[in-house]
């Protein structure tokens, strides 16, 4: 019998703790991003890790499960202490984002139309690719907005990232 999942996800006084993992996937300088259907800002796909569970480990899992391939975790670029509210609730959030790489039959559209949707607890995930600049970043409401401009750079080297957003 397996035990219950755990994720890293912790209510604390008026606030919660997040652990999660993200994906930097890249191809012909578009970047995959996806959201909740109901939300209206983009993120880097992946979520977040569970107890005893290794960051690259809980991404690739998460990449399987709600876009149903197996993908290369790369290189760790950014750890990002990320402060923000999302619907009504504080937020203090370390983001591992990494390089991955997606296998070549991941559905790719450079029209910046929907290639991939899956439900993911109660939520309608929706992914697309955007070019990864930051005018087409911000034009989309991409968050965290101090990683806009930031991911075409060099996998070469770690960058830790503070970041404190407005309500969203």
């Amino acid at each position: 019998m397996n035990a219950p999942r755990q994720i890293i996800s912790i209510d604390l006084g008026s606030g919660r703790f997040n652990l999660r993992a993200a994906a930097i996937a890249l191809r012909e300088g578009r970047v995959l991003v996806h959201r909740a259907q109901w939300d209206t800002h983009w993120t880097l796909p992946g979520g977040r890790v569970e107890v005893g569970e290794e960051s690259d480990v809980a991404l690739a899992r998460e990449i399987e499960e709600e876009m149903g391939v197996i993908a290369r975790i790369g290189a760790l670029r950014f750890v990002m202490e990320n402060f923000f509210s999302y619907n009504g609730i504080s937020f203090h959030e370390m983001g591992l984002y990494y390089t991955v790489t997606l296998p070549e039959a991941f559905p790719f559209r450079v029209d910046g139309e929907i290639c991939h949707e899956c439900v993911d607890g109660n939520a309608h995930l929706q992914f697309k690719w955007v070019d990864a600049r930051e005018p087409s970043l911000t034009e989309i409401g991409f968050q965290p907005e101090r990683l806009r401009g930031r991911l075409l750079g060099s996998d070469a080297g770690l960058t830790h990232i503070t970041h404190r957003e407005a309500e969203r």
